[in-house]
C-alpha cells in the first residue's frame, strides 16, 4: 500500500468537467431534450449504432469524468458498480476507451461500488496504461464485510450474519495496479480526493455493514464481535472548475453529503460550490433527517444538486419543493458538462 504525502495542497483548476453515468438503477430511454443555463445535458436515448442493444441498469454507482485543462483532457473512472457484466457491457455501449483512463478511483468498501471491478480489469487491462493505480480513502477499502440477512429464518427468528464479500489487495496487485491510499488530499490530473471526512454536523454515519474493528477500544470489540462500519475510508472526488466553483462528487455519503461538501470546500478553499453530485444515501432515512439535511445542503448554496444512487426518491421531492432551479434529474448513460 502506498500513502499520500500530507503535503501542502493546493487544488488543480480544469476549464470543464464531462461526467457520464455509467452504471445506475435508473435508465429512462425516452427523456426529452434539457436544458440549464448552467451546464450541457445530453441523455442517451438510443445507442449509437447499436439500436438493437440497451444499456443495463443495477443498484450500485459507476461514473465516467473526463476534465480538459487548456486542450489536455485527463479521465477517471469513480466506482464499479455490483457486477462486472453491466459495467462491462456499459463501458462498451458508451464508447468509453479504458486505453484513456487516468486512474481508478474508490469511493469505499462496499460491494455496489466495487463488485464489477476485477471483471472490468480483468477484460481491459491489456489496453489501459501500464502505470495504473486505484485510489482508495483507506486501509478499510480492503476489510472483509458482513451483512444481517433476516430472510435466512423462515421461522422468523434473529438475523444471520453473512458475508458481504470483500475487494482483495493481492488480486488488485496482480494486475499490476497500484493501491494509493488517499487518508489525506490528493491532486491528481485535473481532480483532487477529499481524504478523510470529520463528522462535524448534525449528520450520522449511516450503514447498513458490520465489521471487525482494528482499535478494539469497547468490551464488544475486544471480544472480537462485529461492529457497525464508520467508514473511515470513505473519500469524494472534487473538481474546481474555472468561473464556476467546486463540484463535489459523492458516489455514496455515508459519513453525511452535508460533512462531504463542508470538507471539499475547505480543502479546495472556496466558498463557492458549482455543484453536488452522486450518492447522499438518504434513501433509507426519515423525513425530518431528509429535510434537515435539504436545509443545511441549500444554506451552502450549490447551483446544481445531481443526486444518483442511494439518494432516495423523498430526498429528490424535497429538493423538487425547495429549490427546484438547483435539482437536476440523472439517468444512466447520460452525460453532464459543467464549465461550458
Amino acid at each position: 500500500m502506498v500513502l499520500s504525502n500530507p503535503v501542502p495542497f493546493s487544488a488543480p483548476i480544469v476549464d470543464s468537467l464531462t461526467i457520464r453515468v455509467v452504471v445506475d438503477s435508473r435508465y429512462e430511454n425516452f427523456l426529452p431534450k434539457e436544458t440549464h443555463p448552467l451546464l450541457s445535458i445530453d441523455h442517451i436515448g438510443d445507442i449509437p449504432k447499436n439500436m438493437m442493444s440497451t444499456l443495463a441498469a443495477e443498484w450500485g454507482l459507476s461514473l465516467h469524468l473526463m476534465s480538459e485543462t487548456t486542450g489536455q483532457q485527463s479521465h477517471y473512472l469513480l466506482d464499479f458498480g455490483w457486477t462486472p457484466e453491466v459495467i462491462n457491457r456499459n463501458i462498451g455501449l458508451l464508447d468509453i476507451d479504458p486505453a484513456k483512463i487516468n486512474g481508478l478511483i474508490l469511493s469505499h468498501g462496499h460491494l455496489d461500488h466495487y463488485g464489477g471491478f476485477l471483471g472490468f480489469v480483468s477484460q481491459h487491462r491489456s489496453t489501459m496504461r501500464d502505470d495504473l493505480s486505484l485510489y482508495v480513502g483507506g486501509e478499510n477499502a480492503f476489510a472483509a464485510r458482513w451483512v444481517e440477512d433476516e430472510w435466512r429464518d423462515p421461522a422468523g427468528g434473529p438475523p444471520e450474519i453473512v458475508s458481504w464479500g470483500e475487494l482483495s489487495r493481492d488480486s488488485i496487485q496482480g494486475f499490476g495496479i497500484v493501491p494509493v491510499c488517499c487518508e489525506t488530499p490528493l491532486a491528481l490530473d485535473g481532480a483532487f480526493t477529499s481524504g478523510y471526512i470529520e463528522r462535524d454536523s448534525f449528520e450520522k454515519t449511516t450503514s447498513h455493514t458490520l465489521i471487525e474493528s482494528v482499535d478494539h477500544f469497547t468490551a464488544e470489540e475486544r471480544e472480537g464481535k462485529l461492529v457497525i462500519d464508520e467508514h473511515p475510508e470513505e473519500h469524494a472526488l472534487c473538481y474546481l472548475v474555472k468561473d464556476r466553483g467546486l463540484v463535489v462528487v459523492s458516489a455514496c455519503g455515508h459519513i453525511g453529503i452535508v460533512n462531504t461538501v463542508k470538507a471539499a470546500m475547505a480543502i479546495a478553499g472556496t466558498d463557492k460550490l458549482h455543484a453536488v453530485i452522486g450518492g447522499f444515501h438518504l434513501a433509507a432515512s426519515k423525513q425530518d433527517y431528509i429535510d434537515h439535511s435539504v436545509d443545511a445542503l441549500i444554506e451552502l448554496d450549490p447551483d446544481v444538486v445531481l443526486p444518483m444512487h442511494c439518494s432516495g426518491q423523498s430526498f429528490i421531492d424535497a429538493m423538487r419543493r425547495r429549490a427546484p432551479e438547483k435539482l437536476i434529474g440523472a439517468n444512466l448513460g447520460s452525460r453532464y458538462t459543467f464549465g461550458v
